[in-house]
């Protein structure tokens, strides 16, 4: 037979282990939803930023090729 000490541990644990469990799934969907997209971007404006500067350096040597 479970004593009162033991129902209360079993309830603490318990209570401990659905904070536990919720702490874990928000910071899943917070990754799903604002890191990875966040992360996502971040890569898609460096490589944006990076495909303008070569274009810029082709249009350069093509004006000094010209004159």
């Amino acid at each position: 037979m479970v004593t009162e000490l033991g129902w209360l541990y079993l309830g603490a644990g318990t209570l401990l282990f659905f904070f536990w469990a919720y702490g874990v799934v928000s910071f899943v969907l917070d990754l799903k939803n604002k890191i990875i997209p966040g992360v996502r971007g971040l890569l898609a404006a460096r490589r944006e930023q990076r495909q303008q500067e070569e274009a810029e350096r082709e249009k350069e040597e093509q004006k000094q090729q010209l004159y």
